[in-house]
């Protein structure tokens, strides 16, 4: 990876403060990152009164056409929180 001298001293001063090589220091650093980014990518906050009508809307099924009632009586993948 390529890091502009400024960045790569601080990067490695970090890294030594912790007593950690660089490669490990950056490798959890993107890990972490990469967790936090993924976990947004999952998750959608609304509010409660927002949830609560959609869940109350994809129950209404008998006012979805056709095929579209049997997606809405599948399993749901979301939950109040």
């Amino acid at each position: 990876m390529r890091v502009p001298p400024e960045r790569a001293e601080l990067i490695r001063r970090a890294a030594a403060a912790r007593g950690e090589s660089v490669t490990g220091f950056v490798l959890q650093a993107a890990t972490k990152a990469a967790e936090e980014e993924l976990a947004i990518a999952r998750e959608t906050l609304v509010p409660s009164e927002f949830f609560d009508d959609l869940l109350r809307a994809l129950d209404a099924t008998e006012q979805v056409p056709g095929e579209l009632a049997d997606l809405a009586r599948r399993p749901r993948c979301f939950e109040r929180g």
